[in-house]
C-alpha cells in the first residue's frame, strides 16, 4: 500500500507555533516524524510538500473579513477580535501564512485522493477542527477539515464522512455542514458537561435536508480503552455502511489519552492502534479505501503523542508495528534532551490490551447509556434500529 499513500509533511509546518507554552507546542511533529523516520515506517517513502491555501480556498469555509483580521493581527496596533489575541489563540508572526499552509497542506492529501494519484492520504499537522467560519477557537486558526471537504465537494465528491476521534467535541467541522446532507459528521469525545467547548450533545443531529447527518456520541470521563471502543463500533460502522462515503477523513487527535494534561478520557497508546486499524477497516469496507488522515490534538508532548502518531503513520502505510517494538535510542536521547525532566517510555505500548465486549443493549453503565442515547437519536434517520445490536 505504501506506494498508493500520500503523506504530506515539511518542516515549514513547525511553522505553526503559538509560543511561550502553549500546548499546541510543534515539538510533537517533528518527534513524531523523527520517530516514524527511527523506526523506519518512512522509510522509502517520499513526502509531498505542502502549499498555502490561496484566498478563494479558505472562503470556501471562512468569512472574507476573517481573513483579513488573521492577515492583520499580527501587525495590528489594536486588538483585531474574531477571536485573536486570546490565551487559546495568542497572534504570532506569519500566522496567516502558517495556517493556511496547514490548511493547503490538508488540501493537497485531499487532491491526492480525488485526482487517483492516492488511495490514502495523511497530514499530520493537519485536524485543527475548531476554527469557526468567523473566529479562531481552541488553537485552530483556519479549519483545514472542513477546507479540505469543501474542496472534495466543489470537485465532484458527492458525499464525504468525517470522523473525529479528538477527546474534544469535532464543533467546527460540524458548524460548516450542517445543513449539508452531502457530509455525515461522527464525532465521539468526552461529554461536553465535563469539557469545552461545551458542544456535541446527541440531539445535535443537523438540520432541514442534513437532519442525522451529525452524530455525537458523548463519552463520560475516565472512559478507557474498552469502554471507548465499544461506543465506536456500537455506532460507526453501520452508520457509515447507511451513509456511503466515497471519502473517509478522519481527525485523530491523540488526547484521549489517559496521560493527556488537558482533557479526561483514559486510553492508552495500545488503545489508539486498535482505533487506527479500526478506521483503516473502515476505509477499505465502506468509503472504497479512500482514507483521508488528518492529525488533531495531544498535549503529552513527548511521552504519547510520538508513539501513537508513529502507530497512525504505520497504519496508513500497512506497516503496522508490533506494539512491544523498543523505542530507539537515538530517539530517546534527543527527546531527553529537550525534556530533561520527563520520564520516557522505552516501547511503543502502554502494556494495555484494548479488548472490549461488543454493545448488546444490555449493559448499564454510563458508555452505554452514552451508547444508547446516540443510536436513539439518531439511527432511526438511517433506517436503522436503535435497539437491535445487529444494526
Amino acid at each position: 500500500m505504501g506506494e498508493r499513500v500520500a503523506v504530506v509533511w515539511d518542516e515549514s509546518f513547525l511553522s505553526y507555533d503559538l509560543g511561550g507554552d502553549h500546548p499546541l507546542n510543534p515539538v510533537r511533529l517533528d518527534l513524531t516524524v523523527r520517530l516514524a523516520r527511527a523506526l523506519g515506517v518512512l522509510d522509502g517513502v517520499s513526502f509531498h510538500l505542502p502549499v498555502p491555501a490561496t484566498e478563494a480556498e479558505l472562503e470556501r469555509v471562512h468569512e472574507p473579513s476573517y481573513l483579513a483580521a488573521v492577515q492583520a493581527a499580527p501587525t495590528s496596533a489594536w486588538e483585531v477580535g474574531h477571536g485573536l489575541g486570546t490565551p487559546d489563540n495568542p497572534v504570532f508572526e506569519h500566522m496567516h501564512e502558517a495556517s493556511a499552509l496547514v490548511a493547503g497542506g490538508s488540501l493537497v492529501a485531499a487532491r491526492a485522493i480525488a485526482e487517483g494519484r492516492a488511495d490514502r492520504a495523511v497530514n499530520l499537522a493537519g485536524g485543527l477542527h475548531h476554527a469557526m467560519a468567523g473566529h479562531a477557537a481552541g488553537f485552530c486558526v483556519y479549519n483545514d477539515c472542513s477546507v479540505a471537504i469543501a474542496d472534495l465537494l466543489a470537485n465532484g465528491v458527492e458525499r464525504v464522512a468525517y470522523l473525529d476521534v479528538d477527546v474534544h467535541h469535532g464543533d467546527g467541522v460540524q458548524a460548516a455542514f450542517y445543513d449539508d446532507p452531502r457530509v455525515l459528521t461522527i464525532s465521539l469525545h468526552q461529554h461536553p458537561l465535563t469539557l469545552w467547548p461545551g458542544t456535541g450533545y446527541p440531539r445535535e443531529l443537523g438540520i432541514d435536508a442534513a437532519e442525522g447527518t451529525s452524530v455525537n456520541i458523548a463519552l463520560p470521563p475516565r472512559t478507557t480503552d474498552a469502554g471507548w471502543l465499544r461506543a465506536f463500533h456500537a455506532t460507526v460502522p453501520s452508520l457509515l455502511q447507511a451513509f456511503r462515503p466515497q471519502v473517509l477523513i478522519t481527525q485523530c487527535g491523540a488526547d484521549t489519552h489517559r496521560e493527556d494534561p488537558l482533557a479526561d478520557l483514559s486510553l492508552s497508546v495500545d488503545g489508539h492502534r486498535a482505533t487506527y486499524q479500526a478506521l483503516r477497516e473502515l476505509a477499505e469496507t465502506y468509503a472504497g479505501g479512500k482514507w483521508l488522515v488528518l492529525g488533531g490534538g495531544g498535549y503529552a508532548l513527548m511521552r504519547v503523542v510520538p508513539r501513537s502518531w508513529t502507530h497512525l503513520l504505520a497504519t496508513v502505510l500497512d506497516r503496522d508495528l508490533d506494539p512491544d517494538t523498543a523505542l530507539p535510542a537515538e530517539w530517546i536521547a534527543h527527546t531527553a534532551r529537550l525534556a530533561p525532566h520527563v520520564p520516557l517510555p522505552t516501547s511503543m505500548t502502554d502494556e494495555c490490551d484494548p479488548v472490549f465486549v461488543p454493545w448488546d443493549d444490555a449493559a448499564g453503565d454510563a458508555v452505554d447509556s452514552a451508547i444508547r442515547d446516540t443510536r436513539r437519536a439518531v439511527f432511526p434517520l438511517h433506517g436503522l434500529d436503535p435497539d437491535d445490536p445487529r444494526d
